[in-house]
């Protein structure tokens, strides 16, 4: 039997709200967000994606496999359909779901990715992360020296920093699956297929200092999900719900309502 995903189930009875985090993320990055929307009604499912956070790895990475994932999680708790929302790699993987499978997505809202495909542009992460090594059983301060010397934004270190955890005592270890993300760049990037629609109601929400999603991509979300609605929070950058929470939760709180 394949494996079901890990997830932080919050809230009971309400109407299902499926989070999924980005890449090297967890569901951890989204637990201030999800506690919002339960005092909303909601019942909230902060998933680990594969090869993230706690749920299993596996060399089979690619957005076809995660949507697989999330349809057989949806089947395991009996969801016949949710409202979806996706970070960056979770939102590809969130339209994915929405276009190949549209009868289980109630609503989409897909933050700060594009439907186009992204040029590989991870790879200085990988390597710095690369550098650790392990096997002279690092603290967690080594850890963030080794990473500082390739990586010098501290808001970018501390997130790769929470995928640190204890394997055992004095033994550090990535949640993350490096090997798999080093040996298949290309995958996180990969656009949406050709053909793809969805019809249902559906939210893009960017950030004003990121170019993850341009106005030039405009015409490229509407030819995919023609009920589209784009909304900026200005002066954030790719992580906007971690940088203007307030204004991230009104604009999903507002979109939900209509």
């Amino acid at each position: 039997m394949a494996e079901v995903l890990y997830s932080n189930i919050e809230g009971e009875g309400g109407i299902p709200l499926i989070v999924m985090h980005g890449y090297f993320g967890t569901s951890d990055n989204w637990k201030t967000f999800g506690k919002q929307m339960v005092e909303l009604g909601y019942e909230v499912h902060l998933l680990d994606l594969r090869n993230h956070g706690r749920s299993f790895h596996s060399e089979d990475w690619s957005y076809d496999y995660m949507v697989e994932d999330i349809i057989r999680y949806m089947d395991y708790h009996a969801m016949c359909d949710a409202i979806v929302l996706g970070h960056s790699m979770g939102g590809k993987v969130a339209m994915n779901l929405a276009v190949k499978y549209p009868s289980r997505v109630e609503k989409l809202i897909v933050a700060d990715i594009s439907p186009r495909a992204y040029d590989p542009h991870h790879q200085v992460i990988i390597e710095a992360l690369q550098a650790v090594n392990f096997d002279e059983k690092p603290s967690r301060q080594e850890v963030d020296a080794v990473i500082s010397s390739m990586i010098s934004d501290a808001g970018t270190r501390m997130f790769l920093m929470k995928g640190l955890y204890w394997k055992e005592p004095g033994q550090l270890a990535f949640r993350f699956n490096l090997d798999v993300f080093a040996s298949h760049p290309e995958v996180v990037g990969e656009g949406l297929a050709d053909g793809g629609v969805y019809e249902g109601k559906t939210l893009f929400i960017r950030g004003g200092k990121s170019n993850y999603i341009q106005e030039s991509d405009f015409e490229l979300i509407h030819e995919h999900f023609p009920q589209a609605v784009i909304e900026t929070i200005p002066g954030v950058g790719h992580w906007l719900h971690a940088e203007n929470p307030q204004m991230f939760y009104d604009i999903v709180h507002s979109f939900l309502n209509r």
